[in-house]
């Protein structure tokens, strides 16, 4: 129609390869002014690569991308990014030691007329002003670090609107909010999208797709597969368009455990390795299930599940605020690490980078950090037997590198993952914990890591796979679903992707 306004943004055509990985083929997007529109899909479906795409940090291979109906701007010219458009990431890139008015005019600060030096009552006074505009309920005195997540985001927004950007790009918003705080940010959103403010909404709680938005862009597999209102996507058609099967694809059970009570240990004959009752902590509450030997069980759930903070409570990385654990039916000390290794817990953490490696020292030196007492007389390391150790997890676990000595540095993603997990299986546990196992790694990587789990079951372990990846899941007998702090769900072997999927993401997989 003439004289229509053009979409405010719109990616046409886009393809971006990363070596033999295609993260975007002939994908696109289109976003109108004054809407929040959603971008869903399955980890790896592409949502990333389309973002860094859509602000300018990556020039594709092929494709458009076009703001208010004119080519974006060229990749070099970050002012002009700018005042397009801005990403409020999951994790914050406020710096936490200056001021909220410091984060908010950094590299920008207002300077005195004839000195030309920063003028920090300018500077407070433009701040408060700003927050006031959009309504942000903060000091705009106090410390960046010692703000909430959610007023981190609120302040982070208000940054991106102070250079003009009226459109910003959430990714996953609530993943550290509780109920209450994610309330409170979409009246934000609402409000400051009837004051002319474009979203785009990344999320994997689909529930807050239907709560916030008005449009919704599908990406799997590299493809866009659908751009539709949100109320043309009920909840079962929004989950077939993401896993490209009605219902899902049936998996195919490895095992046939018998029937049980839910949450209770299987097979029926053999112990239970991992017992909990009524176990709480902040993220959280009442969860009571076992695991038994010889067991994999997988624990789903998203970010702000409390899935992966109950699996770090057994490898003793978080502290539980009441109920209790057992371990082969001894009590376990949750919240210290060094009692989980003494129980038999080993543990392939959530992140490697901060809580699983040392970088600069070698290969066998992380493999063995658990086990060093036990190298040698009176507690000195022999390196003989450090390195004796080493190579047989490196043989075990084919990872790959040059020797025991080389630093861990040096290695690759993948590699590095399957030491922190040779670390894990270096005490010889009785119970082992992974804790996203294939995050970041190549599909070799992700083939060998769930080969261990299946060797740990076969060899009478207990293992816990924590993971939202369906493709982590399929190693495991059963799947227990958390959603906000609970257990919800438990699927045995043989689930659909779609009512699997569903569960995690707190809707009916039967809905539309």
């Amino acid at each position: 129609m003439t004289g229509a306004r053009p979409p405010l943004v719109e990616a046409i055509g886009v393809t971006q390869r990363y070596g033999p990985t295609v993260a975007l083929l002939d994908a696109g997007i289109t976003v109108e002014a004054g809407e929040s529109h959603a971008l869903v899909g399955r980890n790896g479906a592409g949502k990333s690569t389309l973002v860094s795409v859509l602000t300018g940090l990556t020039r594709p291979e092929r494709g458009t991308v076009r703001y208010d109906g004119g080519p974006a701007p060229a990749l070099a010219d970050r002012a002009a990014w700018r005042r397009r458009v801005a990403c409020v990431y999951q994790r914050s890139t406020t710096i936490d030691e200056l001021s909220v008015a410091e984060n908010l005019f950094l590299g920008r600060q207002p300077v005195t007329p004839r000195a030309r030096v920063i003028s920090r009552r300018r500077m407070r006074r433009q701040a408060r002003a700003l927050l006031d505009e959009w309504g942000v309920p903060v000091d705009e005195t106090v410390r960046a670090g010692g703000l909430s997540v959610e007023d981190t985001k609120l302040v982070e927004i208000a940054r991106a609107l102070s250079r003009g950007t009226r459109f910003i790009v959430l990714d996953e918003p609530t993943a550290q909010l509780d109920s209450r705080a994610t309330d409170r940010l979409f009246a934000h959103m609402r409000r400051l999208q009837e004051a002319g403010v474009t979203f785009l909404y990344i999320s994997h709680h689909l529930r807050e797709v239907y709560e916030v938005c008005q449009a919704v862009t599908v990406l799997r597999d590299a493809r866009r597969i659908v751009t539709a209102p949100v109320g043309a996507m009920p909840p079962g058609k929004l989950i077939e368009a993401m896993t490209g099967e009605r219902g899902g694809l049936p998996v195919p059970p490895h095992t046939a455990p018998p029937a049980r009570p839910f949450g209770a240990a299987g097979p029926a004959s053999a112990p239970a390795a991992v017992r909990l009752e009524h176990l709480s902590s902040p993220d959280f509450h009442d969860v009571s299930l076992a695991v038994a030997a010889g067991e994999v069980v997988g624990l789903a759930g998203l970010a702000g599940s409390g899935s992966h903070q109950l699996g770090a409570a057994l490898a003793g990385l978080h502290r539980t605020s009441g109920g209790r654990a057992w371990i082969f039916d001894r009590p376990l000390r949750t919240g210290s690490v060094p009692a989980a290794l003494a129980a038999g817990v080993g543990c392939l953490p959530r992140d490697r980078h901060h809580e699983g490696l040392v970088p600069l020292l070698s290969v066998a030196e992380n493999i063995t950090m658990p086990i060093s007492g036990r190298l040698g007389p009176l507690g000195l390391i022999a390196p003989k037997a450090r390195d004796a150790v080493a190579r047989r997890a490196i043989a075990d676990l084919g990872i790959g590198t040059e020797g025991p000595a080389q630093p861990l540095s040096e290695l690759s993603g993948g590699n590095q993952q399957k030491v922190v997990l040779a670390r894990a299986l270096a005490i010889d546990p009785r119970v082992l914990v992974l804790i996203d196992p294939t995050a970041g790694v190549d599909v070799g990587a992700k083939r060998a890591l769930l080969a261990a789990a299946i060797r740990a079951r076969a060899e009478g372990r207990a293992v816990l796979v924590v993971s939202d990846q369906l493709e982590d899941l399929r190693v495991c007998d059963r799947v227990l679903v958390m959603f906000s702090g609970a257990v919800t769900a438990e699927y045995p072997a043989g689930w659909r992707d779609g009512e699997l999927l569903a569960a995690v993401e707190g809707v009916a997989a039967g809905d539309g």
